[in-house]
């Protein structure tokens, strides 16, 4: 089944994306808490770093 979803993404538009992970701290816990998002290939760097 994850072949199925993963084929899915590299055909036409599905490429141009990419999903990126980011691990942040949290203030109120201070454990860390991950962050995940699709974004555009060209604004990965943008998304880590903010």
């Amino acid at each position: 089944m994850a072949k199925k979803a993963v084929a899915s993404l590299q055909r036409g538009e599905g490429r141009g994306y990419a999903k990126v992970i980011k691990m942040v701290k949290s203030p109120k816990t201070g454990a860390y808490v991950f962050h995940e998002e699709m974004v555009l290939n060209e604004k990965v760097k943008d998304f880590f770093a903010k």
